[in-house]
């Protein structure tokens, strides 16, 4: 793998429709709202001493950087679906129930990649301590994850698709 080839960046089909379509409307409409912004402060005369156009051109530049990063990262990806991966143990995209060890509290995530995780919608990657501890582990099994407050200690009660 050469520097510029990171490797696969793993989505579900719907996370990389929302992709393409933010992809899209930064193009779009990002871009031509940036070329409102030059043009108005353009207007405003001496471009040499132009605050307004001096910001306009760094938040163009910020939009392009974003648009490149978006198209590099979408050039990479693999497309992923919990229906070809095997049910043996835990992989991405397996939902899995825990259950506290301390506080008996039960709960249950789901394992994505990086680019899609979302903890308010329970989505964690499986780059994270808790997703890297729970790849490959089976039902029943107890982990013991640190975390930066610690340790934490979960029983694996359930998995699924």
């Amino acid at each position: 793998m050469d520097a510029n080839n990171k490797g696969f960046v793993y989505l579900t089909k719907n996370r990389l429709h929302e992709l393409e379509t933010e992809l899209n409307n930064l193009k779009i409409a990002g871009r031509k709202d940036i070329a409102e912004k030059i043009a108005e402060a353009r207007a405003h005369g001496d471009l040499s001493e132009n605050a307004e156009y001096e910001a306009a051109k760094y938040q163009q530049e910020q939009l392009e950087m974003r648009i490149a990063k978006f198209e590099e990262m979408l050039s990479r990806v693999k497309i992923i679906s919990a229906d070809e991966l095997p049910n043996d143990k835990i992989y991405i995209l397996h939902n899995v129930k825990l259950k506290d060890l301390k506080t008996k509290e039960e709960f249950t995530y789901k394992l994505v990649s990086p680019e899609e995780a979302d903890l308010e919608q329970d989505k964690i990657s499986v780059t994270s301590p808790i997703g890297k501890s729970l790849l490959g582990k089976k039902k029943n099994e107890e982990v013991e994850i640190i975390v930066p407050a610690g340790k934490l200690k979960y029983k694996i009660m359930d998995f699924t698709k």
